[in-house]
């Protein structure tokens, strides 16, 4: 028996390969859209660039005979993915508005609550009671978030905190629908990821209108090009064309590393590339953008990253019973992640 779980498990080079693949792919996103964000005021429609440029790539691959998809769209199907949608289309603006407003090196602690508040929602909505534990790990976690906001030492915006918090809070609850939206599409990610992109880009187009941005969407499109101020320097809508195609295309291969790194990596080695992630994102921000890592953010990440890790290996410790039969139905990161799956963009984490 212990052949064949060897046989059936993945090999080491398909790990390390997809746990490569999915740093890259998180990093490029993180990093192209808090680029983008810097020099555009059009959050919102940044964010259907990338919906829309995730539906074409959809739908080539499609062509291409690389994937199947239901091109006639099932209205049942649409109306039992609102609720899903909904905390997609609010959830990715929140995440955005949250790196338009703080430092790449500091997103990660602004939506740092993303841990207690999936274990939260998992027991309000799942009934799944979390153990000592698990709660002592959400207790960590949530530590290190209070320790990045007021022991950072540099000035930190508070409208960026506050979208990270909302942010983290639909994340949350967000695992929790994803279970159901899942049901709805037969168990079917890729089908999921596809509803819920193409169903996002058609809300948030009046969405954006409705939020202010169009003036500043016609600027961008058909005002004066700002020049460069410098010869390295590219313009705005240069800047925005270029994002777009990058974090569109990254996100498509992040809805695809995402699924791949749950499907054959450990929680373990998934939470962990993610801390690592995490870890790497923020000294890309300083390196690139010369944001600064204080002793009180640098605290914080570590200590958000311990608290994280501790929680993942609570509940694998905890899965090992294969007989326990309780009923308890634990959410641990990797749910969080699946949820990504479904957003496509891959929205930096």
């Amino acid at each position: 028996m212990s052949h064949s779980r060897d046989q059936n498990a993945p090999s080491r080079a398909l790990v390390v390969g997809t746990v490569s693949f999915y740093l890259v792919a998180a990093l490029s996103m993180i990093m192209a859209n808090k680029w983008v964000l810097n020099a555009t005021d059009t959050p919102l429609f940044f964010l259907l660039a990338q919906l829309v440029i995730a539906v074409v790539l959809f739908l080539f691959a499609h062509m291409l005979g690389l994937l199947q998809l239901p091109l006639r769209l099932d209205p049942q199907v649409c109306k039992g993915l609102i609720p899903m949608v909904g905390l997609n289309v609010v959830g990715l603006s929140f995440s955005n508005y949250t790196l338009k407003y703080v430092d790449a090196s500091f997103y990660q602690v602004a939506r740092g609550m993303v841990l207690p508040f999936t274990v939260a929602t998992s027991y309000a909505f799942l009934h799944s009671r979390p153990s000592l534990r698990a709660v002592l790990a959400c207790s960590v976690v949530t530590l290190g978030f209070f320790v990045g906001v007021f022991l950072d030492g540099t000035s930190i915006s508070a409208v960026g905190v506050s979208f990270g918090v909302a942010s983290s809070l639909i994340t949350a609850v967000h695992s929790v629908v994803i279970k159901k939206s899942l049901d709805v599409v037969k168990g079917s990610a890729l089908h999921l990821s596809w509803y819920t992109n193409l169903m996002s880009a058609v809300v948030l187009a009046p969405l954006l209108v409705l939020a202010g941005e169009l003036p500043g969407v016609l600027k961008l499109l058909f005002g004066p090009d700002d020049a460069p101020v410098s010869e390295d320097k590219m313009s705005a809508l240069s800047t925005f064309i270029l994002g777009s195609a990058v974090t569109g295309v990254f996100g498509f291969l992040m809805s695809i590393a995402s699924l791949l790194s749950i499907k054959v990596t450990s929680p373990i080695t998934h939470m962990v590339s993610s801390a690592v992630r995490g870890g790497a994102a923020s000294f890309l921000g300083m390196w690139l953008f010369d944001e600064i890592i204080t002793t009180g953010r640098a605290a914080s990440i570590v200590v958000i990253l311990f608290g994280s890790i501790y929680y993942t290996w609570v509940k694998h410790v905890e899965s090992l019973p294969a007989s326990r039969g309780n009923g308890y139905d634990r959410v641990s990161p990797e749910d969080v992640e699946a949820g990504k799956a479904g957003k496509m963009q891959g929205k930096p984490e």
